[in-house]
């Protein structure tokens, strides 16, 4: 992971390539910070149901955790 002010960046967890075909296919431009803020709402997703699923007593995550 690259660093970024000092601090560890994210790894970025979505394709770029896809979302971005993806928004094309809708008339759409992508922003260059869309891909970081979509990949910062992924990494929030898992944080959440990764601690549904610890609170479950389970140690995989499901669907219904999301």
């Amino acid at each position: 992971m690259a660093k970024k002010n000092g601090k560890k960046a994210k790894e970025v967890l979505v394709v770029a390539s896809k979302v971005k075909t993806y928004i094309k296919g809708k008339n759409m431009n992508t922003s260059a910070e869309s891909i970081g803020a979509l990949s910062d709402k992924v990494y929030c997703m898992i944080d959440d149901a990764a601690a549904r699923t610890k609170a479950n007593g389970r140690k995989t995550l499901k669907a219904q955790d999301l």
